[in-house]
């Protein structure tokens, strides 16, 4: 069997081992053989092949050589022995000095084990015996764990002999049960955690019905004027005091600049949207978290399969602002945040490449990942853009759009475009950080995250705070009779992305000991692509938001 989740009769179990690496550098990762550690004398296996996720996130299995067999045990034996020269010496004192350590698999259930440790007297030594011990339920293994014995110190010419022994035992644990050791409840099921949900909800309240009462007070007020309005007669209407968003509905539909780039990210954003509810929602049903790179390769798939709606979104965008050139658009469209993501990855790669890392994304992958892009997501963003301009793409304002731009009369500086794009981001922000805490720690440390449940609940919370604010700033904007509001909708919201990548400058600071330019560079490349993402997210909704709440207050307001 190779020995993922088989069920066995007496047949060989494997262990593979993975990568080892830095302990405070988590994607800073080596192949477990590229230290002086030799094979087991067991041959046939060659080496493991890996999906998509598992090639991307670095994972490097290879054959221990070890000789396991279903329910029976080994005694302490010898499996080889290495001479260590000079390089080799150097090679192992760096990785104590750093703190390495490896990770292996048994029947899909990871271990780790630390390659050696530092003495006071500035000793190093190797730990060369693994006392495995695998716990049965059944025929299906349902618990392993290793300890390491034996310290041998390093020196030229030493020759470093490594043991294994294997104790089996019987299990109560349910085989569905199996991965329940490796998820820290105390961490994520915390008494923060659940406050931070409750106070982001408590806020969600208080912000609707500020919205509510906003909108439905000033709003009646504001059509009782209007309506009062309607009865003066001309000179009347002329000499009164006419002031509010009513003023420029001759303008408010005008279309923004850039529509192109504007199109291309509200379709992204949609996408962006769409997939991560279905990513989060897999997750929550399948316990996509029990299998190495699964998350990854779901996420690749999700993505890929909601292109249509890129395309449709931003081509009936690009077709309502007046766009022609729509081939353009959806070209641009369907590359423009795989081409980010696939260029700040290639960067990386290109560190990890110079640093002989198992991190170092395979030719045969990167070839995967853009035929992705051609095969499947152009297409089906071609296909949504079509539907999109054809279904959708024909503007019915319920206004007149003057021929002459109306001037901007002068306001207070908090009223300005700038000022509203830059602030709208912070209670978005407020509402999700304590969740970010938490999806860092489990991503750059050493924590499974698995509370899907709590993200979809944040999630939700997060779509409904960037709603409120994002038509609140923009309502004071159209009250202030300034119409700029398509991009100024976009960028209150999308600011909730750089706040969160502010806030993962003081999570590298202050929350993690990563050091050296492979980790810091993959840390914060990573961070900019999840932040831009989160903020093209972030800005969809709230510019969709505000599209509906112009559309309806115009609707019902009698103009001449």
């Amino acid at each position: 069997s190779s020995g993922i989740n088989a069920e066995y009769g007496g047949e060989e179990v494997v262990l593979w081992m993975n990568t080892v690496g830095p302990y405070h550098n988590q994607q800073e990762t080596y192949k477990y053989f590229s230290l002086p550690f030799c094979k087991g004398p067991k041959q046939g296996i060659s080496h493991y092949h890996e999906t998509l996720g598992e090639n991307i996130l670095g994972v490097e299995l290879s054959f221990s050589g070890l000789d396991i067999q279903f329910k029976k045990n080994v005694a302490s034996e010898v499996y080889c022995s290495q001479s260590l020269n000079k390089k080799d010496v150097k090679l192992l004192t760096y990785a104590i000095k750093n703190h390495y350590w490896y990770q292996m698999y048994l029947d899909d259930l990871p271990i780790w084990a630390i390659v050696g440790e530092q003495g006071n007297d500035k000793e190093f030594t190797v730990w060369t015996h693994r006392k495995i011990e695998i716990g049965y339920n059944g025929d299906r293994i349902v618990d392993v764990s290793v300890t390491t014995e034996k310290k041998t110190p390093i020196t030229e010419g030493i020759t470093l002999e490594m043991s294994y022994e294997v104790t089996w035992s019987e299990s109560k644990v349910e085989f569905n049960k199996r991965y329940d050791k490796y998820l820290d409840a105390s961490f994520f099921k915390h008494k923060i955690h659940w406050f931070s949900i409750f106070n982001s909800f408590m806020m969600v309240i208080f912000l609707v019905g500020l919205v509510a009462m906003i909108l439905m007070r000033t709003l009646r007020k504001d059509y009782q004027r209007y309506s009062k309005d309607d009865d003066l007669d001309d000179i009347e209407r002329d000499l009164g005091d006419e002031y509010g968003w009513k003023q420029i509905h001759g303008d408010v539909f005008r279309p923004g600049s850039h529509s192109l780039f504007f199109s291309t990210l509200v379709g992204t954003g949609c996408q962006l949207s769409f997939a991560a509810l279905i990513i989060i929602l897999l997750a929550v049903g399948e316990k996509l978290w029990t299998e190495r790179g699964s998350i990854l390769s779901t996420a690749i798939f999700v993505y890929a399969a909601t292109s249509p709606v890129n395309g449709y979104m931003g081509g009936a965008l690009y077709s309502q602002l007046g766009g022609r050139r729509w081939i353009r658009q959806s070209l641009v469209g369907a590359s423009f945040f795989p081409g980010i993501v696939c260029s700040t990855s290639f960067f990386i790669n290109f560190i990890a490449i110079s640093y002989h890392s198992a991190k170092a994304i395979p030719f045969t992958s990167m070839i995967a990942i853009a035929s992705i892009c051609l095969f499947i997501i152009l297409p089906l963003t071609m296909v949504g853009a079509v539907f999109g301009r054809n279904v959708s793409g024909t503007p019915k304002p319920p206004c007149r759009i003057n021929p002459v731009p109306r001037q901007i009369p002068e306001k207070k500086w908090f009223m300005e475009p700038s000022f509203i794009g830059f602030a709208g981001g912070v209670l978005p922000f407020g509402s999700v950080f304590i969740e970010m805490y938490f999806i860092f720690t489990s991503f750059w440390a050493y924590k499974i995250y698995y509370v899907y449940g709590f993200m979809l609940l944040v999630y939700l919370i997060l779509l409904t705070v960037t709603i409120c604010i994002t038509i609140v700033c923009i309502y004071f904007l159209l009250n202030s009779e300034d119409y700029r509001w398509q991009w100024t909708s976009f960028l209150s919201a999308a600011s909730t992305g750089f706040y969160i990548y502010l806030y993962a400058i003081y999570y590298f600071i202050f929350k993690t000991k990563m050091y050296g330019l492979f980790q810091t560079v993959f840390y914060f490349s990573n961070m900019f692509v999840f932040s831009l993402g989160f903020g093209i997210m972030c800005g969809t909704v709230g510019y969709l938001a505000c599209r509906v709440f112009i559309y309806k207050i115009y609707a019902t307001v009698k103009i001449d």
